[in-house]
């Protein structure tokens, strides 16, 4: 049924049951009281009739869609309803003299049982005739898991949007008040989460949906690995407080990833005093197409700097980058720089016309195999480019320069990890020389979903038909997500004093071959239709990344998950004969791990 005639109808129906009301009221008081005469309910019903398609359209009685009708609905009718009445009575009162009190009271009854039947039962037409019994059958047998607000939310959305392909089941609950609680649709509360397996067999469930979008990680892996063991498929519903606002549908469920169940708890800045820092400022990221890069320009916005100027070498990310943020329509200025920070005249003119307050030093040359077939790149790049970067901070008065650095760079054994051990020397070299300006380092692990990382590869791979290569069944490797490792990054350079290396914690470390199983079931496959092969290890690798030793670290957290370094080594190499040597290899880590011993402080 089109609009148009759902409008017609829905205004003949309201006709016929305000027009007969007044008479059918009448004649239940008959028995009692015979005061009207046919002329005096012929006007009242008249002038009811008029007065409610005005209040009708008023209150947009005819224009919703009924199907979905709820409280919301209800309160409208009662409010046109009221309202209808309240002036029928008044000009009762100015046409006859009389107030027809009791009539008004009935016939104010039935409206409200009529009209509000007449709507519901659309509702129930629609839910339990209109092919509802037919489309059931298709529709995936789903097990929800959280029954507060986002879980009755979830159930409705379901029940009412066949669309979604998800027929709710059973719910589960840890709150011991809600079990037997039922929900919308008679969805009963049947238990904790520890009993979601036993409920998946007996109501042969396809689908978990967590409707609980602040879980905690380890929760959320606790209830995934439940779920995961029977074949059954993990979705999350979205933050409630984005439903709220209307910036994502109640439907907007997401398969459950492998960043979801690595990541870690998050950790809360200290907003107030990045704000302070950064507010009204103009802020430089060098590398801001890449993953930590771009990821650092969407966090630092949130604190209202006056000016990003965003340097990158390659033009299709700073582009990708500018297109997200200029669309957020906020009052900070957005320069898209493209540059090589290895061109140090470029860099020098860039921080000459911009004067930035702080510097996030992202760009880099990260692929350890990459590099190992090309240690003249890295020098050139994370360390000559560090440099030039840095110098440029210090010459033209920047506040604040902070630097990425990696775990790689802790004993490296590879040409990218020396590299960027030889860059913190440089930034600790300077700090020293230029007390205006705080240099800093922050190293971190691998980070989730970067460019180069082992899950695009893998989701690559998979989507492939497989097999999975892994380079050692043994290696395992810290992981940090994109989002968190850049608020760390942006913490640590507010508390910085100057020549610190910053670690950040990473947590438990994962192994690679585990992540490929886990990657495999995420995606709906067992291990033997993809499979995974043993590569072999790649130039420059190591089977285990280190984290600092306990007598290299401050024991104690400068801020929560971030510690400080006792890295102190001073940087007093001439990179024109660096990159002159013969075995430029071979001398870079050795620089780079020269005397060790000594960077303890």
């Amino acid at each position: 049924m089109g609009a148009k005639e759902r409008y017609f109808l829905l205004l003949l129906v309201d006709s016929i049951i305000v027009t007969f009301s007044v008479f059918a009221g009448y004649y239940i008081l008959a028995p009692f009281f015979l005061a009207y005469t046919l002329p005096e309910l012929a006007v009242t019903s008249i002038v009811l009739l008029i007065s409610h398609h005005v209040f009708a359209y008023i209150f947009n009685l005819y224009h919703r869609a009924w199907e979905y009708a709820s409280v919301r609905e209800l309160i409208s009718i009662t409010q046109a309803v009221s309202s209808s009445i309240i002036t029928t009575y008044i000009l009762n009162i100015l046409i006859f003299q009389t107030s027809f009190t009791r009539l008004m009271i009935i016939t104010w009854m039935m409206h409200l049982i009529l009209i509000g039947g007449s709507r519901l039962s659309w509702r129930v037409w629609r839910k339990y005739f209109v092919g509802q019994s037919s489309k059931k059958s298709k529709l995936v047998r789903t097990l929800i898991v959280g029954a507060g607000k986002g879980g009755s939310m979830l159930v409705k959305q379901m029940l009412d949007t066949p669309s979604m392909g998800m027929n709710p089941i059973v719910a589960v609950d840890d709150d011991n008040s809600k079990q037997q609680m039922e929900l919308n649709g008679g969805v009963r509360v049947e238990g904790k989460r520890t009993d979601i397996q036993q409920l998946i067999k007996k109501y042969d469930i396809q689908k978990v949906v967590i409707a609980i979008p602040s879980l905690s990680k380890s929760v959320l892996k606790e209830i995934h690995s439940l779920a995961i063991a029977d074949g059954v498929d993990v979705m999350i519903m979205p933050n409630i407080d984005d439903i709220m606002a209307g910036r994502v549908e109640v439907n907007a469920l997401k398969k459950v990833e492998v960043e979801d169940l690595l990541g870690r708890e998050p950790v809360e800045l200290d907003t107030e005093g990045i704000e302070e820092q950064v507010r009204d400022k103009v802020i430089l990221i060098t590398g801001a197409g890449g993953s930590i890069g771009s990821e650092i320009v969407r966090q630092i916005t949130k604190f209202q700097p006056r000016k990003i100027v965003m340097l990158g070498h390659g033009e299709n990310s700073i582009y990708s980058i500018l297109e997200e943020v200029t669309s957020l329509n906020n009052l900070i200025e957005y320069i898209p720089i493209i540059a090589d920070i290895q061109d140090r005249e470029r860099i020098f003119t860039v921080f000459e016309e911009y004067q930035p307050d702080i510097v996030y030093h992202a760009a880099a040359h990260k692929h350890v195999p990459l590099m190992e077939y090309n240690p003249i790149e890295a020098v050139k790049n994370n360390i000559l480019g560090t440099k030039n970067c840095a110098e440029a901070a210090c010459k033209y008065g920047v506040i604040k320069f902070v630097m990425i650095s990696t775990d790689k760079a802790v004993n490296p054994p590879n040409v990218m990890g020396a590299s960027k051990r030889v860059a913190e020397m440089v930034v600790q070299s300077l700090n020293k020389l230029y007390p205006e300006t705080t240099l800093v380092a922050v190293r971190f692990g691998n980070v989730l979903g970067s460019r180069g990382s082992v899950i695009p590869k893998f989701r690559k791979q998979i989507e492939a038909g497989g097999p999975i290569t892994i380079t050692d069944e043994r290696m395992t490797r810290y992981f940090m997500t994109i989002p968190e490792a850049s608020r760390l990054v942006i913490q640590a350079g507010t508390i910085a004093n100057g020549g610190e290396v910053f670690v950040l914690d990473m947590g438990e470390s994962v192994k690679i071959i585990d992540l490929a199983k886990n990657m495999i079931k995420l995606s709906g496959y067992s291990e033997d239709e993809i499979g995974i092969e043993i590569a072999g290890i790649r130039p420059g690798e190591k089977l285990f990344e280190e984290l600092l030793s306990e007598d290299e670290i401050h024991p104690d957290q400068v801020y929560e998950k971030i510690y400080i370094g006792k890295t102190n080594q001073e940087f007093n190499v001439d990179i024109d004969s660096l990159l002159l040597s013969k075995d430029i290899k071979s001398t870079l880590i050795k620089i780079a791990n020269k005397d060790k011993n000594n960077e303890l402080l």
